[in-house]
């Protein structure tokens, strides 16, 4: 019995309608009678002890209801520590930070008071007005020079600043740098970067009066966690807290956390027996959501004289920031990661975990794979350059090739699954992307364009990510009298259109128009579990959860059909919302219809025996990952007199597995790879010495914009995954990881006349002149 083929169409976004007409409703957007607006004090220092708190002063002001340091929410909370919100045994106590720091801060930004008033100009002015004494403290900034064992401590009471170490690898390492005919060592260093989703963070917390019960909306990726959370934090049963997901203006990792923020909110809500907003400006987002992509690595290489691959060692230093919410799992993704589609025969990598006095570092979009991918780009490329080989040739050499799928990675992810490739053609796609760019005659362009004094590269790079993190997520299809259909899923909206694909996995299923399914995401009342959207994994879960709830109601309202319209099950099939008759035009039943007859009549058995109710609850379960793979090629040209870095075009080969919608897949390539030009020339929160933050507004923390963007040209290569039953395959952070290295290689390229080599990101208009002068300080700048 087929189902009507709805996935792989490329259907219109059901969630834009309402957008465009300006009717998504955000956290600031939901009214809330007698509401009251927090606003935090932030600690001005990156380390330091608090001495006082101005707590009577602030009370005295116009409108301010509460000033609430984190004495006061004691009495409120089983903890004002935060609990980690992924244990582990490998981090010490201690590592999370507080709700409101009590007596000591560790990065500039971290709240230490909260005053609510009757409105948030009212609090704002009450925090402007905040003098907190502070007793500074020495800081730690570079994590590079953290483990120095007379240096500060970032915390006091810790005996280092070490997070914590491990290693990763296997083969036999040692002996085959021994016997390699070449090695070569390199150091990279990447940057810290923010997340800077269009919409800040933001929570609203309305008690029910007459009792405990707590209704919280958060812009967040992961509403049953924060449920959880706030459970566990606040003392309550789980019927007492309900989170809703409203419409979230993007993510990209920087909000799949319980912030302290979240929790404080919730708290004085309870607290005072009123509805309590709290939404973040951009200053705060700088300073006090999370940030990545701040590492040093100090890596060899060694390749036989066919430049094939034999071992890769080296060590990684990644800063951790002041406190670690959920983990290090970043680090880990790094270092797991690296060997990318190659067939490496022998690893190791000593990753040391360091904590400094700036903002807490956890995944934004990419989660490590960006970094390890730059790495190990970069090494190939310098394989290639010592060895006067083509660089697309030595990666040929090197790739995973598809007779060797399942590939085993030989490494394990951090819940201690096997690492397996289960499928993808890296050949194939670097020979798609290379045909595309124009390769073949890339030479020719660029020495005509030396002739004329214009400097042209052209860089390219891999990708491999593993999409899907377990272990499980749930979902709820039911079908109304009025043959409406309703999806439930715990999957989150965050402008990346899954609705719209769990609308068309669920169409396929019961043949319904897509503008007949409501989907409801991110509301801990239907949906009691599971983990949102974070590691392109909400199309393998939540579509897989949706497709076993719809393919469950579909065979249970053909069951019932069978009944109800006196015909064999083998004989029926659904149409247009209508369980009909094969070759029988007209004798059929509404999916609607049906519906109503399973609801029931006292007295009356069900048709078919089914049970009651058109509807059906699936949850879908995985350890494994699906492997998504990437080639992505861009041709720029670099300005030698002034540094600046045009990218003229960019190629992007994906290979996600089936897709369930090319249009919104194209998006989010689109978005992925504009992420990661953003990564490579433009995104740095810099600190200073002391660690005080010295970009928290866009005139200094520059974001790609229209004019910086190329036409980006994307394929598809489809290989259907055998994780789970659609054949899906993550898709939003496989675009972003090839980018960087292919942009860098590519500034690379165009600037060989001047000797430049280039292991770092961000590259500046300065810091392009910086390195050309550096290459050769005896050569005139053009």
């Amino acid at each position: 019995m087929s189902a009507q083929r709805i996935i792989g169409a490329r259907a219109r976004r059901v969630e834009d309608p309402a957008l465009l007409r300006g009717e998504g409703v955000y956290v600031d957007d939901i009214a809330c009678p007698g509401v009251l607006h927090a606003a935090f004090a932030r600690s001005p220092h990156a380390h330091a002890r608090i001495t006082r708190f101005p707590v009577e002063e602030l009370k005295a002001m116009p409108g301010v209801v509460a000033v609430l340091t984190a004495a006061e929410l004691a009495s409120e909370m089983t903890s004002v520590l935060m609990p980690p919100q992924f244990p582990s045994s490998s981090l010490p106590p201690g590592a999370g930070s507080y709700v409101l720091a009590p007596k000591e801060v560790c990065y500039v930004g971290e709240p230490v008071l909260m005053v609510v008033a009757e409105s948030r100009a009212l609090a704002e002015d009450a925090v402007a007005a905040a003098e907190v004494d502070y007793e500074p403290l020495a800081a730690v900034v570079d994590a590079a020079a953290a483990g120095a064992p007379d240096g500060p401590k970032v915390r006091e009471g810790i005996a280092s600043n070490l997070l914590t170490r491990f290693k990763v690898g296997y083969g036999a390492v040692s002996e085959a740098f021994a016997s390699a005919p070449h090695v070569y060592r390199e150091r990279y260093w990447q940057h810290r970067g923010v997340a800077h989703p269009i919409e800040g963070r933001g929570v609203l917390a309305r008690p029910e009066p007459g009792s405990r019960k707590l209704t919280v909306w958060s812009s967040t990726q992961m509403s049953n966690l924060l449920h959880s959370m706030l459970v566990d934090v606040l003392g309550a049963d789980e019927d007492d807290i309900r989170v809703i997901a409203p419409a979230v203006g993007g993510g990209f990792g920087c909000k799949y956390l319980v912030y302290p923020e979240e929790l404080a909110v919730a708290a004085a809500a309870r607290k005072l027996g009123r509805p309590v907003k709290w939404v973040e400006d951009r200053c705060e987002h700088f300073m006090a959501a999370i940030h990545e992509r701040d590492q040093y690595w100090d890596v060899e290489i060694a390749v036989d004289a066919n430049a094939k691959v034999l071992a890769l060692r080296g060590s990684l230093i990644h800063d951790q920031g002041a406190y670690t919410p959920q983990g290090f799992h970043a680090s880990y993704n790094s270092a797991s990661s690296i060997t990318g589609p190659y067939v490496v025969p022998a690893y190791e990598i000593d990753v040391q975990v360091m904590q400094t006095n700036k903002t807490p570092v956890q995944p934004v979009r990419g989660a490590g794979y960006p970094q390890a991918a730059f790495v190990m780009e970069r090494l190939i490329d310098r394989v290639a350059r010592e060895l006067e080989l083509d660089r697309a040739e030595v990666r040929s050499r090197n790739l995973i090739t598809p007779d060797r799928m399942p590939y085993p990675k030989k490494l394990k992810n951090r819940s201690g699954a096997e690492l397996v490739i289960d499928g993808g053609d890296y050949p194939k796609c670097q020979a798609l992307g290379l045909e595309r760019i124009g390769y073949a005659g890339f030479l020719a362009r660029q020495k005509a364009a030396r002739a004329e004094g214009r400097y042209l590269g052209i860089g390219f790079a891999h990708a491999v990510k593993p999409t899907g993190r377990g272990p499980y997520e749930m979902a709820r299809v039911r079908v109304s009298t009025s043959g409406r259909v309703t999806v439930y899923a715990g999957a989150m909206e965050m402008g990346q259109g899954i609705k719209t694909s769990l609308a068309q996995v669920c169409a396929e299923q019961l043949a319904v128009p897509l503008e007949r399914i409501e989907v409801t995401a991110g509301d801990s009342a239907y949906i009691p579990a599971g983990f949102g959207g974070f590691g392109s994994r909400q199309a393998i879960f939540c579509a897989s959860a949706v497709h076993l709830a719809a393919l469950a109601v579909r065979n249970k309202a053909i069951r019932a059909a069978a009944t109800l319209l006196e015909a064999a099950e083998s004989d029926l099939e659904l149409k247009d919302g209508r369980v009909v008759v094969k070759g029988v035009p007209g004798h059929g039943i509404s999916l609607g219809d049906i519906s109503r007859k399973l609801r029931g009549a006292p007295g009356y058995a069900l048709p078919g025996g089914v049970t009651p109710i058109l509807e059906a609850d699936a949850s879908f379960q995985l350890d494994l990952q699906a492997f998504a793979n990437a080639f992505h090629a861009c041709e720029v040209e670099v300005d030698p007199g002034t540094g600046h870095v045009s990218l003229l075009r960019y190629v992007a080969v994906q290979d996600s597995g089936r897709l369930i919608n090319p249009l919104i897949a194209e998006g989010q390539v689109h978005g992925g790879v504009v992420h990661g030009i953003g990564n490579a020339l433009f995104e740095w929160m810099r600190y200073d010495e002391q660690g005080q933050p010295i970009t928290t507004t866009f005139a200094d923390y520059l974001l790609p914009t229209a004019t910086e963007v190329p036409n980006i040209e994307v394929l598809f290569v489809e290989t259907p995954s055998t994780t789970n039953p659609l054949g899906v395959k993550g898709l939003g952070e496989a675009a972003t990881i090839a980018v960087a290295p292919a942009v860098i290689a590519a500034v690379e390229n165009a600037l060989e006349p001047f000797g430049v080599h280039i292991n770092e990101a961000p590259l500046t208009p300065v810091r392009v002149l910086e390195l050309i002068r550096n290459s050769n300080p005896e050569r005139k700048l053009p």
